[in-house]
């Protein structure tokens, strides 16, 4: 009796440097993100992740866009700056911002294709912290104090469990591995 296996590879792709936007009350606000321009983007969510619970920033699955699962502070303000998706450019554009739009927007793009034989999904994220303020210096896109270290070095601190979880997963698939191949073996000289 023969059996097949497949193996599902899972990777995850963090940006490690939080990007700032920053934009005055009445503005449209593009948030940038780029996925792989090679493989079809099967889901896209942009989330504010305090909101998660009631919703997305924009929710995009199977070639087509949900509203009804936008958060309702969202709808109507929210879409997409390329909708062809071209090279993998799924920017968004909130539009009239307002000061309660302030806050961290994550971009989480699933690709999915076959290589090998084998089923590939690549997740991508990204994170975008968006300030709507009335002040001059912040909406001309001054830096922060320190430079932005701290967000660099929080956003590293964030990834590192992910990294954690792909080396398990990759170390188990090569555990099946060799368990199977040492079973057939075994089979085989018995």
């Amino acid at each position: 009796m023969s059996s097949v296996v497949v193996f599902l590879s899972l990777t995850v792709f963090m940006v490690s440097a939080l990007k700032e936007v920053k934009v005055r009350p009445g503005q449209d606000a593009t948030l940038q993100c780029r996925g792989p321009g090679d493989a079809p983007i099967t889901l896209l969510e942009w989330i504010r992740p305090e909101l998660l619970s009631d919703g997305y920033v924009f929710f995009f699955q199977d070639q087509r866009w949900y509203e009804n699962y936008q958060h309702d502070f969202f709808k109507g303000r929210v879409e997409l700056r390329d909708p062809s998706m071209k090279d993998g450019d799924v920017s968004v554009i909130v539009r009239n911002v307002s000061i309660r739009d302030t806050g961290t927007y994550e971009c989480v793009i699933t690709s999915s294709s076959i290589r090998g034989g084998e089923r590939v999904i690549n997740e991508f994220k990204h994170s975008i912290n968006l300030t709507v303020t009335a002040s001059d210096e912040n909406a001309k896109g001054a830096g922060h104090k320190d430079g932005g270290h701290k967000d660099a070095f929080l956003s590293f601190i964030i990834s590192v469990p992910f990294f954690v979880v792909l080396i398990i997963g990759i170390v188990c698939i090569i555990s099946c591995r060799k368990s199977k191949e040492t079973s057939d073996r075994s089979r085989l000289y018995s």
